[in-house]
Parts: C-alpha cells; sequence; structure tokens
C-alpha cells in the first residue's frame, strides 16, 4: 500500500485565502471548497471572512446545520455526546452536498445551526444556482464512514486547519464562555466530547489538499 502523502503546510492570512479561493471561482461552474479542523480551530470565522471577502461569488454552509435535535440525540441516548459523528445527519449533509454539486435547482436551502439555541434552523440558508463557490465548513469533512466518506469526494478542495493545540484549546473555552457555559463546564466540554472529536479529526489531517496555519485570524468578531 503507497503511505499518503502529507498535504501541503501554508502560513497564509485571512486575506491571502481570500485571494486563494478566488482563484476557485469559476463563472458557470460550481465549486465546493471544504473548510475543516478540529473543534476551535477557526473553520466557521474563515469561512465567513471568506464569503464576505468574496461578495456575490459565494455562499457558506456549515456541516453543523446537520445536528439531530437535542430531543431525537436523547431518545437515542447520545446528547452527551453531541458533535460527535453519530450525533449528525450524515445521510442528509452528503445528499446537500450532491444537490449542490449538481446545480439543478434554482436554490438550494440548507440548515443552519444556531449555538445559542443548541438546534438546527431548517431551510435558513439559500444557495442560488448562481453562485459559483460554496464554502462548507465542519469538523469531519475528511471522516471516514459510510456517509461521511462521501464528503470529501464532493469537494474540490478541502482545507485543514492548525492554528496549534494551545491556540484551538483557548480559542475553543472562548467560545463555551461567549455562549454562557461557566468556567467549569467549558473546561470539562473542551477537554471532554470535545477533545474526544478533535483527537478524531486531527486523523484525517492527512486527507486535506493543503493544512493551513491562518495569521492574524480574530475569532472574537
Amino acid at each position: 500500500m503507497t503511505a499518503s502523502l502529507e498535504p501541503t503546510v501554508l502560513q497564509a492570512t485571512p486575506a491571502d485565502l481570500v485571494g486563494t479561493a478566488r482563484g476557485l471561482v469559476s463563472p458557470g461552474r460550481r465549486t465546493l471548497l471544504g473548510i475543516t479542523g478540529a473543534p476551535g480551530a477557526g473553520k466557521s470565522t474563515l469561512a465567513e471572512f471568506l464569503v464576505r471577502g468574496l461578495g456575490d461569488a459565494a455562499v457558506g454552509i456549515s456541516m453543523d446545520g446537520f445536528h439531530l435535535s437535542n430531543t431525537e440525540l436523547t431518545r437515542l441516548g447520545r446528547l452527551e455526546r453531541k458533535g460527535a459523528p453519530d450525533t449528525f445527519d450524515a445521510a442528509g449533509f452528503v445528499h446537500l452536498l450532491r444537490r449542490l454539486r449538481d446545480g439543478h435547482d434554482d436554490v438550494v436551502y440548507a440548515p443552519v445551526f444556531d449555538r445559542s439555541l443548541e438546534e438546527s434552523i431548517g431551510s435558513a440558508a439559500p444557495v442560488p444556482a448562481t453562485v459559483p463557490l460554496v464554502v462548507v465548513e465542519g469538523n469531519y469533512l475528511l471522516a471516514d464512514g459510510p456517509y461521511w466518506g462521501q464528503v470529501r469526494g464532493l469537494l474540490d478542495e478541502c482545507w485543514y486547519l492548525d492554528p496549534g493545540e494551545q491556540v484551538r484549546v483557548e480559542w475553543l473555552l472562548a467560545r463555551h464562555r461567549r455562549y454562557g457555559r461557566s468556567e467549569a463546564e467549558a473546561q470539562e466540554r473542551s477537554s471532554g466530547s470535545d477533545g474526544a472529536n478533535a483527537r478524531l479529526v486531527a486523523g484525517t489531517r492527512a486527507r486535506a489538499t493543503r493544512v493551513i496555519e491562518v495569521l492574524g485570524l480574530d475569532v472574537t468578531s
């Protein structure tokens, strides 16, 4: 068996990456760019920056919109592991990506995860067929599994964000505090379920198009 090649490692500013993403835009052709990395790596912040920077040429969607509801997670006995691969509708996510690649629909509506509610809101993010670049962010874009394993083949590129472990954990703790968790709760979540998920995601790093250390990324904005 041939060993997988380590992806290119790049240090870049968010503005640099807007330019790189702009190079993927091809009018009349739909391109999907994945942004992945462990919890707290800055995926959603960078994805939002790219979409703002590219204006009408890009729309962002998030894998987090496919979180199973808290009611369903409770029924399945998985609520305490929310964020693990089996707490998402992975099949639904793959189906959405296929629709986005096909480009047959005038508009495709994606769900959005509301962190203040800890629930998803359906059909909240419209993706018109005229938009050439879709920025897709999420933890498990490079993961294995019956459905997760199909995601990489639906993405034209997938960037893995690696800010360094200490920085990533600091950003993750700050996010938990921002959404109302106590210091003890933030520490427990970051080292518990988030820590387990981070180790799983780290194992997918070599499948990325490139690994990126984003310089000057402001995750607090």
